[in-house]
């Protein structure tokens, strides 16, 4: 990985589309590490350094999280909740990347301070490029505040 890019913590938990989204990463040439979490409980050990995670350096979190809401045992808008009350997670940029249509879900994330709320496509191109769009935007484009930046 080339820290310049730093990591990607992808939170799904449907196979196919963790499958899709390393494609799409790997076409778009990426150097950022994925860290694949498949429910919400392994995304927050892994923010927070617990569980499976334990030890890890919670100094260096993701440069993006992209977030499915509809997760077993702790939902999205939980993750979401909880990494924004955390001063070690509240500025990481959370995209919502889901395939819900309800209005609720877009309003409850944006209320939580998602960065962006994006539908996933239903065609295998069009996730592709809209996954592959979101990770070269949030890796290399996106100017992100270097951990523990006050400002």
């Amino acid at each position: 990985m080339n820290p310049r890019y730093g990591t990607i913590l992808l939170v799904e938990d449907n196979a196919d589309d963790v499958d899709l989204s390393l494609i799409a990463f790997e076409r778009a040439g990426l150097s950022a590490q994925v860290v694949v979490a498949r429910d919400g409980v392994e995304a927050l050990d892994y923010l927070f350094g617990t569980g499976a995670h334990a030890g890890r350096d919670v100094r260096e979190q993701p440069r993006v999280v992209l977030l499915d809401l509809n997760l077993p045992k702790v939902s999205g808008h939980e993750v979401l909740q909880r990494m924004r009350a955390d001063p070690r997670t509240r500025e990481v940029p959370v995209v919502v990347l889901t395939s819900s249509l309800e209005e609720r879900d877009l309003r409850e994330s944006y209320r939580n301070f998602a960065n962006s709320y994006v539908r996933k496509p239903v065609s295998f191109d069009e996730f592709i490029e809209v996954t592959r769009q979101l990770g070269v935007y949030w890796t290399t484009l996106n100017r992100a505040m270097a951990q523990g930046e006050v400002v």
